[in-house]
């Protein structure tokens, strides 16, 4: 048998990680048994059809590397993919439903049906369907079909009993027959309800595993009476857990509570590879426990028997970190410029003088001296953008910083001007030195200087910073620096504007630091 999977979302709106999560379940499956992963668009549900999404969900799942074999834009034996492109076909099954017994038309009006459940809840009763349409006779219902008059088809299921199936994570799973009460297969406008599509294209799609939501696990016995009244026989069932918010009663995740979109994560700098490792660990583990995997590593332990049913909690701290391991350790700092540089450029867009962002050994350095600080790639674009801006803009802290260091700066500009090996060592060299001669802090020096490199506090060790920019950009940084202390300060008490400078220039000397690399003796962080 080869092991046929599908995924059939609704094309109603952002892509949705449970929509990722569970379409990697199916496409490790299919792929770890050398099988078919299907796509196919459940688009029946015109009021809320949004023909643009057809498209994200293609791009969704071609950003996560999770291509389906067949599917709309594809191809395939099994198509159309589109369900509004199988309405006949829905309509043939439903009529052959008829035809055999199992199911019959039923011509009630919305105003009767709502008088119905008004009286079922006079009494106390559930509302539901009371299958009173099975009395009308059949050569009735044909006749006032024939003559146009509308109406919908019901499966005519058992009053009485329960229907069961077995699913391969949870069991025997049996459900009241009450419970169905003949449910609507084919509506009054003859575009089919998610019961008897799914089934029907299922079956003629050859799939031979059902991977979908829990959600769908009450549904599920309504679909096994489909397919024994169609006589055909029934796929393997798993219904997935549902993943869930990080709050106390870890409800099901939704948009109201928090991000529920793959192209929000995406335009946010979460890698793709990132998050499938993260949907990948929400109720699945591999055999040896490793935390970081690539979905090849995936595909190749996967089996559904170790997914666990405890409602994984979609922690999005735990994502960004996760994406941080990627980003510092995983891919190569060639690849991570590559990913980087689109959102770079784009930062830089609306500076007409900034430096030209190339593949090239400058954005490396700079991507390999910043990745440690990053937790995505929105952020490590937004830090790198000082190295090729044309200007830097200061606000009142830093020019406040500036100001306490003006001194240094002024040093400094003379003497990275003379320095001939400006590299690590030299740069180094130079600091240490300059520190030692004016016998203060080390931070009271370097904080004005990475505040004039960067325009932030928020920067890699000074050394760094020199000797990736070059002297060039360092002397014309610090100018700019010098300049801009005279420019518009916010207060005329320079006296004061030093001492405040200094006394958060201790704090931050105090306060402690992520570790850095190391390269020489001056401070680097």
């Amino acid at each position: 048998m080869t092991v046929v999977t599908r995924i059939a979302p609704s094309p109603t709106g952002d892509p949705h990680v449970g929509t990722a999560f569970v379409a990697l379940f199916n496409y490790a499956f299919a792929r770890h048994h050398g099988g078919r992963f299907i796509l196919r668009l459940e688009d029946t549900d015109r009021q809320r059809f949004q023909i643009e999404t057809e498209a994200r969900i293609v791009a969704m799942l071609e950003w996560l590397g999770l291509a389906p074999d067949e599917g709309p834009g594809i191809g395939g034996e099994a198509g159309p993919y589109r369900q509004s492109e199988r309405l006949a076909l829905y309509r043939e099954y439903a009529d052959a439903l008829v035809a055999s017994g199992a199911a019959y038309r039923a011509f009630e009006t919305a105003e009767e049906l709502d008088a119905m459940r008004a009286e079922q809840r006079r009494h106390g009763r559930d509302p539901g369907y009371d299958g009173r349409g099975r009395s009308v006779p059949r050569d009735e219902q044909e006749a006032r079909a024939a003559a146009g008059e509308p109406h919908v088809v019901r499966l005519l299921t058992p009053d009485g009993g329960h229907t069961a199936f077995h699913d391969l994570l949870r069991g025997e799973v049996r459900i009241p027959n009450a419970d169905i009460r003949d449910t609507v297969v084919l509506k009054s406008d003859g575009f089919p309800t998610y019961h008897l599509a799914v089934v029907v294209d299922d079956h003629l799609m050859g799939v031979t595993h059902v991977i979908r939501a829990e959600e769908w696990v009450t549904s599920t016995p309504l679909h096994v009476l489909l397919y024994g009244a169609l006589g055909w026989e029934l796929p393997t069932f798993a219904h997935l857990p549902l993943l869930r918010n990080p709050d106390a009663n870890k409800t099901k995740i939704s948009k109201r509570k928090m991000d529920t979109s793959v192209d929000s994560y995406r335009e946010q700098g979460i890698l793709p590879e990132a998050l499938l490792n993260f949907l990948g660990t929400m109720g699945w583990s591999m055999p040896d426990g490793r935390e970081v995997f690539s979905l090849d590593d995936m595909v190749g332990a996967f089996e559904l028997e170790r997914i666990s049913l405890g409602g994984p909690v979609f922690d999005l701290k735990r994502l960004r970190n996760l994406n941080a391991r990627y980003l510092r350790d995983v891919l190569s700092v060639e690849e991570v410029a590559r990913r980087v540089r689109p959102a770079l450029q784009a930062r830089l867009a609306a500076d007409a003088a900034a430096a030209e962002v190339e593949e090239d050994e400058y954005l490396f350095d700079v991507v390999d001296v910043l990745r440690p600080r990053a937790e995505t790639l929105s952020e490590l674009a937004d830090k790198a953008a000082c190295f090729y801006a044309s200007r830097l803009v200061y606000d009142d802290d830093a020019r406040r910083r500036l100001a306490a260091g003006q001194s240094y700066l002024e040093d400094l500009e003379r003497e990275f001007a003379a320095l001939e090996w400006f590299d690590d060592d030299g740069v180094d060299e130079l600091l240490h030195a300059y520190v030692q001669r004016q016998a203060v802090p080390m931070g009271k020096v370097m904080m004005p200087l990475r505040v004039a490199l960067t325009g932030s506090t928020d920067a890699p060790g000074v050394v760094d910073l020199v000797a990736i920019m070059g002297k060039s950009r360092v002397l014309q940084r610090i100018g700019h620096a010098l300049e801009s202390i005279s420019e518009a300060l916010p207060d005329d008490d320079p006296e004061r504007l030093r001492s405040e400078a200094e006394a958060a220039a201790k704090a931050a000397e105090a306060a402690k630091h992520k570790p850095r690399r190391i390269v020489g003796t001056a401070e680097r962080g």
